[in-house]
């Protein structure tokens, strides 16, 4: 490796309201130390994106991963044109010169919808959100694509956005849709998080899962599994994914100068008690 060589890497999150980001961050941690790096990290909605800029250009770093990077994290960008290796994991941007790690979004949505549509469900509703990030934009385009393909085009009346995701927003939204004069008889709720808010907002007016309504979430978070909550989701293989991440950082400051890589890795569609299994 390079004579220069801190050790240390630099690892940028964001919206640690989300276990996802958690659990990732524990995962990255046991892998770096493994490899013999020690991990620093920025958590941009504290400090700001430029911290991590600032550190990389210092060279206090020797290289970067970047969990939550969307096309408008300029400042993040920047910092991959200072020649220092940079990962993206869980996220894809287009046109940007580095290695890129995420799973395949836009199957899972389609499994989703191709799951609800075999079932028998006939109106089924999406809380959904900003489509700046790939993650939440290919689980829509997949799951909107697939349910279309089944001759069951998502009514927009039964779709519903939020601005974050947190169980208060799920909550809401879940409420606003089961409130309508004809509910949706199924949800799919692109974020785990948002799900369990919509489960306890079905709970809340008596409609009983999964008898009455379906519930499907996305990432299977821990909380997922739990037994108040038993939630039907789409699992990432995030230690895959993380693993890879790495082994493509290190070989990048070892001085592998080959082409970018974007690797796609496959989902899995877990069923439990949110839907009927």
């Amino acid at each position: 490796m390079r004579t220069s060589q801190t050790g240390n890497i630099g690892v940028v999150v964001s919206r640690l309201a989300n276990p996802l980001y958690p659990e990732m961050l524990q995962i990255l941690g046991r892998c770096l130390v493994s490899a013999g790096f020690r991990m620093v990290v920025w958590n941009t909605e504290e400090m700001g994106e430029k911290a991590a800029v600032e550190a990389i250009r210092e060279s206090r770093v020797d290289g970067a991963i970047m969990t939550t990077a969307t096309a408008e994290s300029t400042e993040l960008y920047e910092a991959l044109q200072l020649n220092v290796p940079v990962v993206l994991i869980n996220r894809v941007v287009e046109g940007w010169r580095c290695d890129q790690v995420a799973s395949d979004n836009l199957t899972g949505g389609r499994l989703v919808a191709e799951y609800l549509a075999k079932a028998g469900k006939r109106r089924i509703g999406m809380i959904g959100g900003s489509p700046l990030a790939s993650t939440i934009r290919d689980r829509q385009a997949g799951f909107r694509g697939a349910l279309t393909a089944c001759g069951l085009p998502l009514e927009e009346t039964l779709s519903a956005q939020v601005d974050r995701f947190s169980y208060k927003t799920g909550f809401d939204a879940a409420s606003r849709l089961l409130e309508l004069s004809d509910p949706p008889d199924a949800i799919f709720c692109v974020n785990d998080v948002i799900a369990l808010g919509a489960r306890d907002a079905a709970r809340a007016r008596g409609i009983d899962v999964p008898s009455k309504l379906w519930i499907v979430g996305y990432d299977d978070i821990e909380m997922a599994s739990w037994h108040a909550f038993d939630l039907t989701t789409i699992r990432q293989p995030l230690v895959r994914m993380t693993e890879t991440a790495i082994s493509l950082l290190i070989e990048r400051i070892r001085g592998h100068e080959g082409d970018w890589q974007s690797i796609c890795l496959p989902n899995e569609l877990v069923i439990r008690g949110s839907t009927g299994r």
